[in-house]
């Protein structure tokens, strides 16, 4: 059999939740990584949480230590539009919690040892990161065209219109991709921060899953950042606190997979029928044994030099990232406006 090579290991996947996953014994706990899961009022919604509270949990997930929230909502687009009502006012309060707006996480959850409410950010910057003209990648531009721009009101209006009708300061922006300007992302974001000197950066972008049942259902939110493309192995400067100046809030959403994860979630299947053949005998035995980050290198360097990198999206993604960018967008909305919380 061959030996799998070095650099092929590597599960390809944005999520902290299936980095987690990747640990034997799931119900373990990893050195300096916490994880928590809870379901909210809103039905057929589950939220997860991986905290990384050190260098050694960093070091184990491969990811910088922050806040991770994996919000789950499977077969939400079927239900129509009061499932994407509920959806999106999960996502409002988790966007209010991980920016430190309104009330702290705890009370929001009806628990117990509230703290007091918090003001949060006014000046807010979305950055809808990715390429309008490829629908997996999509997501961040169409957020952009369902989220109403407010900081020019006190311009248009009048001196305190914002401020008299609960609003923030909302100011968007569709940098394009590398190949369109020429340009990286942080590079355009680090000029418009500078110029209008927001106190908060969401950026949202389109992720890779190692599950095909994560994709196009599932939306991460973190504190830490983003770094576009490295789930699909392209990478670019990261957009962080450290690099634009102020704090930023990643919003996204899995819609491709690797055609390697997907050969390896028939692994099982594939091992019983090489067992049956006298052949192959013995050579699903071999599969079986091996680990599955082994099992997924094995895959990786047997595809990919025939077929290149290969990524797989839902037949449905054209629907899928329209209605996700119609919840982001409202999530965003009723986040940073009180006449909207909780509103549809």
């Amino acid at each position: 059999m061959m030996k799998a090579a070095e650099g092929f290991g590597t599960v390809r996947t944005d999520l902290a939740l299936e980095e987690r996953e990747r640990f034997p014994g799931q119900d373990k706990e990893v050195s300096g990584v916490s994880l928590r899961e809870w379901k909210p009022e809103e039905e057929g919604v589950r939220i997860t949480e991986v905290k990384i509270l050190n260098d050694r949990g960093a070091k184990a997930m491969g990811k910088e230590k922050g806040t991770y929230l994996t919000i789950e909502a499977r077969d939400f687009e079927k239900g129509g539009k009061e499932s994407w009502r509920r959806l999106s006012q999960v996502l409002a309060r988790e966007i209010r919690a991980l920016s430190g707006a309104g009330e702290m996480r705890e009370k929001e959850r009806g628990t117990a040892g509230a703290g007091p409410e918090g003001a949060g950010p006014e000046r807010i910057l979305v950055a809808g990161l990715g390429n309008l003209y490829v629908t997996p990648d999509s997501l961040g531009p169409r957020v952009l065209q369902h989220l109403p721009m407010t900081r020019h009101y006190d311009s248009q209006y009048g001196d305190g219109y914002r401020k008299e009708h609960g609003i923030a300061s909302v100011s968007g922006i569709a940098p394009g991709v590398m190949a369109q300007t020429g340009m990286e992302t942080a590079e355009i974001l680090k000029g418009i921060v500078a110029e209008t000197k927001p106190e908060l950066v969401i950026a949202i972008d389109a992720l890779a899953a190692r599950s095909v049942r994560r994709l196009g259902c599932t939306i991460q939110l973190t504190d830490t950042g983003i770094c576009p493309g490295s789930g699909v192995g392209n990478h670019r400067s990261g957009l962080t606190k450290k690099s634009l100046g102020v704090p930023v809030l990643a919003v996204g959403v899995p819609t491709v997979v690797g055609a390697a994860a997907i050969v390896q979630d028939t692994i099982g299947a594939m091992t019983r029928a090489l067992e049956m053949g006298s052949k192959t005998k013995g050579t699903g035995r071999y599969l079986e044994e091996l680990g599955p980050d082994q099992q997924y290198a094995l895959i990786r360097e047997l595809l990919e030099p025939e077929f290149g990198a290969m990524f797989v999206t839902p037949p449905d993604i054209e629907e899928r990232v329209e209605i996700l960018g119609k919840v982001i967008a409202r999530g965003i909305r009723q986040a940073f406006c009180r006449r909207e919380n909780g509103k549809a």
